[in-house]
């Protein structure tokens, strides 16, 4: 790729931020002031914490592994070429498919509505197909074009967010944030922190990009760092309004349209539609994002012995093949599926390859640099962080607990049979 096609810093900081805020602000939001409560803001906190002790690792490899693998690179250089690698690798990839179509239904969800169109199966699946063809066109232009519309969508919504902010601020009843630190709140607060630090998870695309980005040793480490610094303001200023101006059980009903209703004390009906227009360009950016990282991890991982060959082909001027078949995939469970004990079941995939990311970094510290103390606490965290998780599942979705065990068993099984057949291997990345 030319060098003026890379994606300068802000451009992939765009993309992650994109992300990050699409995934979670307007998605799970609800369900986190149910857990958390009043101590919403303090969950994003610890929440940022956890997305920083994985981005420790994530932006040292990062720097000196530069593929657009990401953290699968990282884990085949450190545990190399074997069956549980190549089960994660598969995950990671299905872990895009799943968040392409939450996004794509999210956006009919906010867009049918807002334009007082009915929701039915047929207009949703229009504006499924039709929403899921504009972004995948765009990103057949190459990461350069992702970029610059990435960029332009995120400063949109996040003048959105500000006027919300800026809004809101100044009318917050003090008594509404005020947290509470005994023990039936702390496990609320320990709960929505284990599902909002999942809200972090868009840093990582940072990494599925590295090819693509300019200068990716400064360039990467910095992008994590900003981007999570920028989003973690971002979520404690909006729960904070949000918590201050509407009470909670009103937060709770509204579920996914909280910050839209919590905009009507200060902003009025304008408010509302204000905050509904920033929901549809937050999903689309996350949309934009994640078709890119996940047309990504497809090519790179069929280049290097993971997926079938057809995926690694190039037409043209870039791979196509691989766009093509997770943009389809993510359109087909958009269309067929109701994903959302599918979307729980990945977000606790997410964390396990964060953990293998981290043991890898743990046998490669002497060779990329990081402090092994820091390292070993960070997967200790982690490992906390996936076992709070797996619980909260169990007391709460059973079929989601089942069904991570189930979708973790499964990707072995199909590896084992994927190398038996193909009597393909992973070609490890020289440095």
């Amino acid at each position: 790729m030319a060098k003026d096609k890379k994606l300068s810093l802000v451009e992939v900081i765009s993309m992650a931020v994109g992300t990050m805020i699409g995934a979670s602000i307007f998605s799970i939001f609800g369900l986190g002031a149910k857990i958390a409560g009043h101590d919403l803001p303090e969950a994003f906190i610890l929440s940022g914490i956890y997305a920083l002790a994985v981005a420790y690792s994530y932006a040292i490899l990062g720097s000196k592994i530069i593929s657009n693998a990401g953290p699968i690179a990282f884990i085949l250089k450190g545990l190399g070429d074997n069956i549980v690698t190549g089960a994660l690798s598969i995950l990671m990839w299905l872990t895009y498919i799943v968040s392409i179509s939450l996004f794509t239904k999210g956006f009919a969800g906010y867009f049918l509505p807002l334009f007082h169109l009915s929701s039915t199966p047929l207009s949703l699946g229009i504006v499924e197909v039709l929403l899921i063809s504009f972004f995948t066109a765009l990103n057949f232009f190459g990461s350069k074009a992702v970029g610059k519309a990435e960029f332009y969508i995120v400063l949109t919504k996040l003048l959105i967010l500000l006027v919300f902010i800026l809004g809101g601020i100044f009318t917050i009843k003090s008594s509404l944030i005020q947290p509470a630190f005994d023990h039936s709140h702390s496990m609320g607060l320990l709960n929505a922190s284990v599902i909002f630090f999942l809200s972090y998870m868009g840093f990582g695309l940072i990494t599925n990009a590295s090819e693509n980005i300019k200068n990716p040793a400064k360039n990467v480490p910095r992008a994590i760092f900003i981007s999570i610094g920028v989003v973690m303001i971002i979520y404690i200023l909006i729960s904070l309004v949000t918590i201050g101006n509407l009470p909670l059980p009103e937060i709770i009903k509204a579920q996914e349209n909280a910050l839209a209703e919590a905009a009507r004390p200060f902003l009025g009906n304008f408010g509302f539609l204000l905050i509904s227009i920033g929901a549809l360009f937050s999903i689309s950016s996350a949309l934009n994002a994640t078709i890119f990282g996940g047309a990504n991890i497809a090519y790179s991982l069929a280049k290097d012995g993971e997926l079938p060959e057809i995926i690694e082909r190039k037409i043209w001027f870039k791979s196509t093949e691989g766009l093509y078949i997770t943009a389809g995939l993510g359109l087909l469970f958009a269309l067929l599926f109701d994903l959302s004990e599918i979307a729980t079941i990945t977000s606790s995939v997410f964390t396990v390859i964060y953990i293998f990311v981290l043991i890898s970094h743990l046998k490669l510290y002497k060779e990329f640099g990081g402090k092994r103390v820091l390292i070993g606490f960070n997967l200790l965290l982690l490992i906390a962080v996936f076992i709070a998780l797996m619980v909260y599942q169990w007391h709460t979705q059973m079929s989601a607990f089942y069904g991570s065990i189930v979708i973790f068993g499964a990707a072995l099984i199909v590896e084992y049979f994927y190398r038996k057949i193909s009597k393909r291997v992973f070609i490890s990345k020289k440095e």
